[in-house]
């Protein structure tokens, strides 16, 4: 048989998947999932870099308060955060952002209120753009329904596992302003 001949046997034998607007509900590709998901994006080996995390780890207290909603340590993010992110409610969205602010400072915005500024190196497959991400969503007909994002200020992005006292000092602060767009 030639290669000709096995590769159109497959394309005879392929079936056609479901498109997701095609599907019966929004959730038919999301079983297990909670409707809210909240996810710390950031490198713990970085210093400030890795806030996000650190705030996952804090947040993840207090789940029994919070029974649909999903705590997730997302990592450096990249292109998994497309499927953690993927026909959710509502998505709030924890990083370490640089935005000319005095370190520490907490800002809440939602994607259409800002704009990428991030030059991408492409040395990593994990390396990715969070406004890209949610518009590749979007195009899916996966994006949540509503989206939320805390950017924190870093004042370090020197190597190690430490947050800066600037930081470190501002984590309840931090847990609190951010369980209040849960309730």
């Amino acid at each position: 048989m030639s290669l000709r001949a096995k590769r159109s046997n497959l394309v005879r034998r392929k079936t056609r998947l479901p498109r997701p607007a095609e599907s019966g509900s929004r959730n038919d590709n999301n079983a297990g999932k909670k409707d809210t998901a909240v996810l710390g994006i950031g490198n713990p080996l970085m210093s400030d870099e890795g806030i996000g995390i650190h705030l996952i780890r804090k947040l993840s207290e207090h789940q029994d308060k919070f029974p649909s909603v999903e705590f997730i340590d997302a990592g450096t993010g990249g292109m998994n955060v497309l499927h953690l992110i993927a026909n959710r409610k509502k998505v709030i969205i924890i990083d370490c952002v640089k935005m000319g602010n005095k370190p520490g400072t907490i800002k809440r915005f939602e994607p259409a209120d800002v704009q990428t500024v991030k030059k991408m190196m492409h040395f990593s497959l994990h390396e990715a753009d969070i406004l890209r991400i949610i518009e590749l969503s979007r195009q899916l007909g996966e994006c949540p329904d509503q989206i939320v994002i805390f950017g924190i200020e870093p004042e370090s992005l020197e190597l190690g596992q430490k947050l800066s006292i600037t930081l470190s000092g501002k984590i309840d602060a931090y847990s609190a302003d951010i369980l209040k767009e849960l309730c």
